[in-house]
């Protein structure tokens, strides 16, 4: 997911192989301004090294400010240490050791500010809030978590709210209760993301957060554009 204004792109997560994927939604690594890691999981930011190291074969020379929870910028500047990243990268990157407190701005530009706060999952991780100073809107993601009165506040009066959708489990959330939290947020239109996949896919999830709520429900996809404007 890349947060993409006229002077800052930010990309939240980071997997695969991260300069290819950019590259296929048509947007230039060099780019990237910032990099906002929501929790220590594979599936959420085992591409962050290779990404820097790509930038930094590729001759990237300007800064990138990456944002987690204590926890993972600890962890991830231990793994940057184990793969040796003082020897491969030669541009600055700093990192921002996010608060575990509800509503926390991390960013504030000439665009838009970034709110962050932690959510239900199997470890500390932050759902973010994107308000557009130009347009008034808003863009809410839980990120992975089970139903979270934070993420209620997080999404309060979104224009869209994208929900995990992983099915109802510790650490999860059902189709109809990502509606429920789009219901009680007062949330515009909901998305559903983080869904299970190929032979485990659910043709029903739409149908089913129809259920808890009454307003446009989209299926997330790769590669999907959303307009702030």
């Amino acid at each position: 997911m890349v947060l993409t204004g006229q002077d800052r792109r930010v990309l939240i997560d980071c997997v695969g192989n991260p300069i290819v994927r950019l590259k296929k939604a048509g947007l230039r690594h060099e780019d990237l301004t910032d990099i906002i890691m929501t929790h220590f999981h594979p599936d959420h930011v085992s591409g962050v090294p290779l990404l820097l190291m790509g930038m930094g074969l590729l001759e990237r020379r300007n800064s990138l400010d990456v944002y987690g929870l204590e926890n993972v910028v600890g962890i991830m500047e231990n793994m940057l240490h184990d793969y040796q990243w003082e020897m491969w990268h030669h541009f600055s990157v700093k990192f921002h050791r996010v608060k575990e407190k509800p509503m926390q701005m991390i960013m504030d530009t000439d665009e838009f500010r970034v709110f962050t706060s932690p959510v239900v999952h199997f470890v500390p991780t932050i759902g973010v809030r994107v308000e557009f100073k130009q347009s008034g809107k808003v863009l809410a993601y839980s990120c992975d978590t089970a139903p979270d009165k934070n993420v209620i506040a997080l999404a309060k009066d979104a224009d869209i709210l994208i929900h995990e959708a992983a099915g109802a489990s510790i650490g999860h959330s059902s189709p109809q209760q990502a509606g429920e939290i789009a219901t009680e947020a007062n949330a515009k239109e909901l998305y559903l993301i983080h869904y299970p996949t190929g032979d485990f896919l659910d043709p029903n999830m739409a149908e089913k957060a129809a259920e808890t709520f009454d307003g446009p429900i989209t299926v997330a996809e790769d590669f999907m554009t959303l307009d702030f404007d």
